[in-house]
């Protein structure tokens, strides 16, 4: 690899999609974003935000990329004709859908695989249902690699983990091959793979080099983790939409809602619980939340005993589908009322902590959040109070992350 040459990393997520462009040592030469027209379950919003990003990136700039990665949410699915046709709306990853809860059940006779594959395979099972068996499963990344492509083969490992895919074993449920449907699955390649070269007419129609190769890349809250530099006795809390916890270990780790994924030759473990800033945004704008919370005190408590789910079910700590939040009492104060929900998602955070350690995974000795909660000053203050742990904010963007995995894979 040559010393110019520079990565684009894509991170789609849930509001919208964030492009950087950098070398590998994290020098940042580009960065832009923007929102969803619609909403994550509209996949030519993944492709118009991706394509107005990609036009606009400055051509000095745009000649010298060699290589692209790309990041999604774990778990938003959609259902494709064999070209990769989109065959109607994805299903969000927070989505569970329950009417399908039999089908998978019969499926899936290993507890653990039913655990960890229960909502992916729910939200598969429904667009089966919609659209047939003759047709492509593809999750957000996966859909916009087969788009760059042309060929929408492949899919990468960790973010087929919901759907069921066994990262230890290599391999789907032994009960997958029963499945008429299977043939809808895709070939499976890990995070970092050279999975070919830009397609000649993504490539013209986005002015970027022929030669550009496209790098499988992972989930968008590992994406996270990538660019945050983290170091062996560091815990990750990704506060977005929702809350992400991440630990590297030495081996995988087996539990109910726990998710392991293989970074570089590491094992990541976490979990992802339903909750995070979506909450936040049901009750209060951005710049309601900047002023509201500068008049928190977060030395105090607030009395109110909150679980800020944003809808029923939840899947870490706690995994339980019906587990219904709690939002009530709602003070006349709104800065009283989101003091209390702040503190409600710092103890599910407090909770998912303790719930690795239960599973015999270390206490980190400091967390470091990124992700757009990072931002606020006072939810630090409270969960630093609730936890008890140092909290260390990174505002490196995931994309950042996708554009120093693409360029290693090609060194």
């Amino acid at each position: 690899m040559r010393k110019d040459h520079i990565g684009l990393g894509v991170d789609l997520g849930t509001s919208g999609v964030r492009i950087v462009v950098a070398n590998q040592q994290g020098q940042v030469f580009h960065s832009d974003q923007v929102s969803y027209r619609r909403g994550i379950e509209y996949w030519e919003d993944w492709q118009f935000c991706c394509e107005t990003l990609i036009k606009n990136i400055p051509r000095d700039i745009k000649k010298r990329i060699s290589v692209c990665a790309v990041d999604g949410t774990s778990g938003t699915l959609l259902a494709c004709d064999l070209n990769g046709n989109a065959l109607g709306k994805a299903i969000p990853y927070n989505l569970y859908c329950k009417e399908q809860d039999q089908k998978v059940k019969n499926i899936l006779s290993n507890a653990t695989a039913y655990s960890n594959a229960c909502s992916g395979l729910s939200r598969a099972l429904r667009l089966i249902d919609q659209y047939g068996n003759n047709l492509l499963l593809r999750h957000q990344a996966d859909w916009i690699n087969g788009w760059f492509l042309g060929n929408w083969k492949w899919g990468e490992a960790g973010s087929n983990i919901r759907l069921g895919w066994d990262l230890t074993t290599q391999s789907w449920p032994v009960d997958f091959d029963k499945l008429s449907w299977k043939k809808s699955l895709p070939e499976i390649t890990n995070s970092g793979t050279l999975l070919g070269k830009i397609s000649y007419k993504i490539s013209k129609e986005l002015n970027l080099s022929h030669d550009l190769k496209i790098i499988a890349g992972t989930t968008d809250s590992n994406a996270a983790v990538l660019a945050a530099d983290i170091g062996k006795d560091d815990g990750v809390t990704v506060l977005g939409s929702t809350i992400v916890l991440k630990r590297f270990v030495e081996s995988p780790i087996k539990g109910i809602g726990i998710t392991n994924h293989l970074l570089g030759g590491q094992w990541l473990c976490g979990g992802a619980s339903n909750a995070g800033g979506s909450v936040l945004r049901k009750f209060f704008e951005d710049k309601e939340l900047k002023e509201l919370s500068r008049q928190i005190n977060p030395d105090l408590n607030s009395g109110i005993n909150l679980r800020p789910l944003p809808s029923k079910g939840e899947r870490f700590p706690i995994n339980d589908p019906n587990l219904q939040p709690v939002l009530e009492p709602r003070p006349v104060s709104d800065a009283l009322y989101l003091h209390a929900l702040f503190e409600g998602l710092s103890r599910i955070e407090k909770e998912g902590w303790e719930k690795l350690s239960d599973l015999g995974v270390p206490i980190p000795k400091q967390i470091i959040t990124i992700g757009g909660g990072a931002k606020n000053t006072q939810w630090r203050r409270i969960r630093e109070r609730t936890l008890g742990i140092p909290i260390r904010t990174c505002t490196k963007q995931p994309a950042l992350g996708m554009a120093r995995l693409g360029l290693n894979a090609i060194i």
